[in-house]
């Protein structure tokens, strides 16, 4: 009885530690998901997936530039639509549509909004190496487009 009950529990933590490797195995597409400060430590994006796009939403900017305008209180004022002039910058998705292309291992055919000027322009991301993020905004062309860097956090 006492071997049968070893051999249970023997059994159990094997399965226990197994279930619990496979649930931090991430799909590869899924690696962007997360939040990530840029280099500049000016702000910081959650990406997060949404079916097959991948998104990212503003989470937090440096907003020293006016101390007396707190991050929580400003809008996106420069935007093209009237209508969207009014609602917050923090919460507001900043990057759309990417899919995951497996073959290139990168993230493609987004759309990246620039509060600061209100325009959109299509973008793609990749991960480095050594886990760094790089997101590409760009008008046609990758080559003339410009790169941000991010940085995983916790």
């Amino acid at each position: 009885m006492v071997r049968k009950f070893s051999v249970s529990l023997f059994l159990l933590i094997i399965l226990s530690v197994t279930l619990k490797a496979v649930n931090k195995t991430v799909a590869p597409c899924d690696r962007i998901c997360g939040r990530w400060q840029s280099e500049k430590k000016n702000c910081i994006v959650q990406v997060y997936r949404e079916d097959d796009d991948f998104k990212a939403k503003l989470v937090w900017f440096d907003d020293s530039d006016d101390p007396s305008k707190p991050m929580e209180t400003r809008v996106d004022f420069k935007n093209p639509d009237k209508a969207l002039r009014t609602r917050k910058l923090i919460g507001m998705n900043v990057l759309e549509k990417l899919e995951y292309r497996p073959k290139t291992d990168s993230w493609e055919n987004g759309i990246i909004y620039d509060a600061q000027s209100g325009k959109k322009w299509n973008s793609a991301a990749y991960l480095t190496s050594d886990g760094v993020l790089k997101v590409t905004g760009y008008w046609h062309f990758k080559f003339i487009g410009q790169t941000m860097t991010f940085y995983k956090v916790q």
